[in-house]
């Protein structure tokens, strides 16, 4: 009875999203209502699509997209991949009987298959261009939100190893105002999983306008933080189904951050290797 019982819930959650989108469908008109096809059409497989994929596929605007998302009772194009990826179906788990075990070794696969990615979405004159663009520049602003904003910290202080001017502002509205002042010369360098975090995209743009070279270090290929950069670092797979993306991506970018210092620091050279020597310095003065 038990069994019969789980099967039943499943069936009902089967299918959720499709009923809904069909529910509202006939108060959709035109662009609207190809974006619904689409998330009709594509189920599941939208975790893989990013929100300009999806207005591509409808033939409209990133911005319909969005505005059909809320027409449908969603606040946005995230929470409808949230919703298709709660029905898809779920990888295989370890069958070891420990749950720490268990949690250990999923995780572990996930932050594999992200990094066996990487060769396969950052091509080496991508990421020399990047390189030559933050070695080169007078000043670095380095940004990014929430879990993004730790992997920044990060790239932020190994520049400062390096011996760049780097500015990592410590909320979004400095960030605006950073982005938008940057001198002549200047690179930004922005991270986000989603490419779709408004602050982070805000600042993007608002640094480009300036003149800016803008790497954006991401997890989709089309996304409105790869529209506004002028270079894209494209890792970290687009996996929602496990809630795993947190891990998978960061160890990802932080992979892409490591190859992006040893290219900067070879084209620095001498100065690069000064700054090194003053953080060892510093480094060992701090340490028991």
């Amino acid at each position: 009875m038990e069994q019969n019982s789980e099967e039943s819930t499943a069936d009902r959650a089967h299918g959720r999203l499709a009923a809904r989108l069909r529910a509202r469908l006939p108060d959709l008109r035109d662009a609207e209502a190809r974006v619904a096809q689409v998330f009709l059409d594509r189920g599941a497989d939208l975790v893989g699509l990013s929100v300009s994929d999806v207005a591509a596929l409808a033939s409209t605007a990133p911005s319909t997209v969005v505005r059909a998302c809320q027409r449908l009772g969603f606040r946005g194009y995230q929470e409808v991949k949230i919703a298709a990826a709660r029905e898809a179906p779920q990888p295989a788990v370890p069958s070891s009987g420990d749950p720490a075990e268990r949690a250990l070794a999923t995780t572990v696969r996930a932050a594999r298959e992200a990094l066996d990615g990487l060769a396969a979405t950052v091509g080496g004159a991508q990421l020399r261009a990047a390189a030559e663009a933050i070695a080169t520049a007078g000043r670095v602003l380095v940004i990014g939100e929430g879990l993004s904003g730790a992997v920044a910290l990060d790239a932020a202080y190994r520049l400062r190893a390096l011996g760049c001017g780097v500015d990592v502002p410590a909320d979004s509205s400095t960030a605006q105002l950073a982005a938008g002042t940057l001198p002549a010369g200047a690179a930004c360098l922005a991270v986000s999983h989603s490419g779709a975090t408004r602050t982070v995209v805000d600042a993007a743009r608002r640094a480009r306008a300036a003149g800016a070279e803008v790497i954006a270090l991401t997890s989709y290929a089309r996304s409105p933080l790869t529209e506004a950069a002028t270079r894209s670092l494209v890792a970290g797979g687009q996996e929602l189904v496990l809630g795993l993306e947190a891990v998978a991506s960061r160890l990802a970018h932080l992979a892409v951050l490591d190859a992006l210092m040893l290219l900067v620091r070879d084209r620095r050279g001498p100065s690069a290797e000064a700054a090194l020597a003053l953080s060892a310095e510093v480094t060992a003065q701090h340490t028991y």
